[in-house]
């Protein structure tokens, strides 16, 4: 046996030990608040492990804040690492501390870290994982990338289990890869509720996949998330009815209308 054959063999025993890990699937969870996600997560999101979220790059907005409240619910008040590269925010722009703040997700816990590559973000991310003194480290890497392969992905998730910090990939523009990541959710933008009469925007919600769970079924809910409570729910249901939005009327609508005017 060649000694690449011998390599490839003992990385398989190790990748296969963590998904078998008892381990894995007692460790602490966190609930997350919408009770069928929660169900599925066997009580909540897995700290001590790495969970991705990918999105469409026009959809980057929507998955920072999810990630953002995925974040905030497994750091437990203690700091959290954000690195990014720079490519990142040349393409999605600065993350603004305010509207973290907006979120729930006290600014003043945050640490911000400019990776100029990704071989530097992943090598910090692995540094960060291993510091039991932060809560949780978000990995945000843009777009397809041949250094993020299961290798990498292995080391983050040893590095995890080993801190008990949780590890969040965003991943914008890419396609999902073999990885060792205990959960990976497909994340889209959905309608906000209307707002209160004192408010100009509704509670953000998101059409949340979840297409990985290795101790759980799949699948998809709209999660709003409650920035006062700190906390996912299902969507709030309003007793009165809304009107349309005028891109969703229909032109006998708007014909309707300009007939009542006239009149």
């Amino acid at each position: 046996m060649s000694a690449r054959t011998s390599a490839l063999a003992a990385l398989r025993g190790q990748i296969e030990r963590i998904e078998t890990s008892e381990a894995a699937h007692h460790r602490d969870r966190v609930a997350l608040g919408h009770p069928e996600a929660d169900q599925a997560l066997q009580g909540g999101l897995a700290r001590a492990a790495i969970h991705e979220v990918f999105c469409e790059g026009r959809q980057g907005t929507a998955a920072t804040g999810f990630v953002t409240g995925l974040a905030g619910r497994v750091t437990a008040r203690r700091p959290l690492l954000w690195v990014r590269q720079d490519f990142s925010e040349i393409e999605t722009g600065a993350l603004s501390m305010s509207g973290l703040a907006e979120l729930g997700l006290d600014p003043r816990r945050v640490v911000m870290v400019r990776a100029v590559d990704v071989e530097s973000a992943l090598r910090t991310s692995a540094d960060a994982l291993a510091c039991d003194a932060l809560g949780a480290v978000v990995l945000e890497l843009w777009g397809e990338t041949r250094q993020f392969d299961l290798v990498a992905s292995r080391k983050l998730t040893l590095a995890a289990q080993a801190s008990g910090v949780t590890g969040l990939l965003l991943r914008m523009a890419a396609n999902p890869l073999p990885s060792t990541a205990e959960t990976r959710w497909m994340l889209r933008a959905a309608h906000s509720p209307p707002g209160s009469a004192w408010s100009a925007w509704g509670a953000p919600c998101f059409d949340a996949e979840l297409v990985r769970n290795r101790h759980g079924p799949v699948g998809r809910w709209i999660m709003e998330w409650k920035c006062d409570e700190c906390q996912f729910s299902e969507p709030s249901s309003y007793p009165q009815p809304v009107a349309a939005a005028p891109a969703h009327r229909s032109h006998q609508a708007g014909a309707f209308a300009h007939q009542r005017k006239a009149g």
